[in-house]
């Protein structure tokens, strides 16, 4: 079941989140989340894909970058657990968020992925992003630099 997320559910995103910080470079940031700090990005535009009581994905987007001239612009993260890969939840958790972004007036939304992920491109083409720029070495993360590859889908 895919639903919007709530304060709740903080700790088992964070849980996903900080997984993906800790052991993999899906995502360049080397700080762990906290429970409180989540909970308070549950309030905007996030979603979980819950099964068996078990949250096993979640999805979020935000604007793209500061300033009026961007507030139809917006970025996502999505993760999912490890036990929740290829089960067709993110697909799900992604149809919902730019569902949800566009009643909200988004006009258009991009993906940043880490090059070293590399389920992450194909996975967002088949959701119709096309891929229009790489930012070469412009994460750093375990002593190495990474590109990031960015996508971007008119909603």
């Amino acid at each position: 079941m895919i639903r919007l997320a709530t304060a709740d559910d903080a700790r088992h995103i964070a849980e996903i989140w900080n997984f993906a910080i800790r052991e993999t470079t899906i995502t360049f940031n080397p700080d762990e989340k906290s429970v409180a700090e989540v909970a308070s990005l549950t309030a905007n535009a996030c979603f979980v894909w819950e099964q068996g009581n078990r949250i096993l994905g979640f999805a979020r987007y935000f604007q793209f970058r500061g300033g009026a001239g961007y507030r139809f612009t917006c970025e996502h993260t999505i993760m999912l657990h490890p036990d929740g890969q290829g089960q067709g939840g993110g697909r799900h958790l992604m149809a919902a968020l730019c569902a949800h972004a566009k009643d909200a007036g988004m006009h258009t939304m991009f993906a940043g992925c880490s090059a070293e992920n590399p389920g992450a491109v194909p996975f967002h083409a088949a959701l119709g992003f096309e891929e229009v720029a790489t930012l070469t070495q412009v994460g750093f993360k375990f002593d190495r630099w990474i590109d990031l590859v960015l996508m971007q889908k008119q909603l």
